[in-house]
């Protein structure tokens, strides 16, 4: 599994390490990622999906269903 947000489409960035010296070497910037169960009421169902820390709070905001028809229009979701 790749460590990429399902609602969000958030995934890892990349940059440098940079010494005093100021030698770079490559590093990776990963997402805060966490597998959520979600319970859907409309479907009367309960659903797990591995969300950022940010994705996390736009849902508290908003609702599960409002983000997830978010993410189905930008195309993050099936």
């Amino acid at each position: 599994m790749s460590r990429v947000c399902e609602l969000t489409g958030k995934r890892a960035m990349f940059g440098n390490n940079v010494s005093h010296a100021l030698n770079r070497t490559k590093r990776r910037f990963n997402v805060n990622l966490l597998k959520k169960r979600f319970y859907i009421p409309e479907e009367d169902r309960w659903i797990t999906l591995k969300v950022s820390a940010s994705a996390l709070k736009t849902i508290n905001r908003i609702g599960i269903s409002a983000a997830i028809k978010d993410a189905k229009s930008k195309g993050f979701l099936k």
